[in-house]
């Protein structure tokens, strides 16, 4: 058995909430929780967080998506491979 942390981390690291779960469950199944009630400018997230209905909940809150999309999606988006691979201040970053 293994667990797996969950957590959003403001633009410096510092953790903002954490989640704890049985390693085998998937990352999507927390990110929302993760985010809500924050008030963030961007959320960057890895290809686990690549879901419709977490995408429009970042959108909901004017947040810009900073996910890379998962190679199986239909339908391809663009997202910053800038703020991906080096974040800024203003955002909530998923781990």
């Amino acid at each position: 058995m293994t667990t797996k942390i969950h957590s959003a981390v403001d633009a410096l690291g510092n953790p903002l909430r954490s989640i704890l779960t049985a390693g085998q469950d998937s990352d999507i199944i927390q990110a929302p929780a993760l985010i809500e009630g924050l008030d963030p400018d961007m959320v960057i997230a890895d290809k686990a967080d690549d879901a419709n209905d977490f995408i429009q909940m970042i959108q909901d809150m004017e947040a810009m998506v900073v996910i890379p999309v998962r190679s199986n999606r239909n339908q391809q988006r663009e997202y910053d491979h800038h703020w991906y691979k080096g974040p800024k201040p203003g955002g909530a970053f998923l781990q």
